[in-house]
C-alpha cells in the first residue's frame, strides 16, 4: 500500500525516494512550468512545487522543482545538444546555484521549502564537454548536467544538499513527509 503520491515524472526523484524503502505512487502532473518575467528562482521553483502537488487532491503528495542558476539567470533543461554545450561552457569553471522547491500537501495542509546547494564546475575544454554531450546525459537535466550520473566527474566541489543537485534535497522531503504522518526511516 502507497503511503504518498509522488507528483512528479522525474526517474532520478523516483529513484531517491525508492532507496529509502519507501511506498509511493507515481502520477507526473500536466502544469505550466514557465518562468514569470522577473520571477526569482526560489519563488518559481517553490510555485511550481506548489502547482504540481496541489494537482492531486486525494491522500498526501510530495513534489518538487528543480533549477539551476548562474549569475542571476535561470537555466531550465537544454532544447538540444547544441544549446547542452552551450551551458556547460558557461558552466565551466564557475559555481552557480541550484534551487529545489519541495511541497508536500495533506493532513498538515500545503508544506514547502526552498533548498539552495552551490556547486563548482571543474574547467572543462571544449572536446570534455563536446563528449559529455554526446553521451546524451545532460539533454533531459537542468542545466545540462547530472550528478547521480558520469556528469559527477564535471563538478570541482558543492556546498549544501548533494541530494538537491539530483533533484530532491531528502532531507527536506523526509521532513514534510513526517510532518503529513507519513512513516519515514523508522525502525
Amino acid at each position: 500500500m502507497s503511503q504518498f503520491t509522488l507528483a512528479s515524472g522525474s526517474p532520478r526523484r523516483r529513484q531517491l525516494l525508492s532507496q529509502l524503502g519507501l511506498e509511493f505512487t507515481v502520477l507526473a502532473p500536466d502544469v505550466d512550468e514557465t518562468l514569470l518575467p522577473r520571477e526569482p528562482a526560489e519563488v518559481y521553483v517553490r510555485r511550481v512545487a506548489e502547482l504540481k502537488a496541489a494537482t492531486i487532491t486525494e491522500g498526501i503528495v510530495l513534489a518538487a522543482d528543480t533549477t539551476v542558476v548562474l549569475d542571476g539567470k535561470v537555466m531550465g533543461k537544454p532544447d538540444g545538444p547544441a544549446e547542452a554545450v552551450e551551458m556547460l561552457s558557461r558552466l565551466s569553471g564557475m559555481t552557480h546555484t541550484v534551487f529545489s522547491g519541495v511541497c508536500s500537501n495533506g493532513p498538515a495542509g500545503l508544506l514547502s521549502e526552498v533548498v539552495r546547494t552551490d556547486v563548482t564546475m571543474a574547467e572543462l575544454s571544449p572536446g570534455q564537454i563536446d563528449w559529455y554531450v554526446a553521451t546524451g546525459e545532460p539533454l533531459d537535466k537542468a542545466g545540462a548536467y547530472g550528478m547521480q550520473g558520469i556528469g559527477m566527474a564535471l563538478v570541482a566541489g558543492l556546498v549544501g544538499s548533494v541530494s538537491n543537485v539530483i533533484g530532491l534535497p531528502l532531507d527536506t522531503a523526509i521532513d514534510l513527509l513526517i510532518r503529513q504522518g507519513v512513516e519515514v526511516m523508522r525502525g
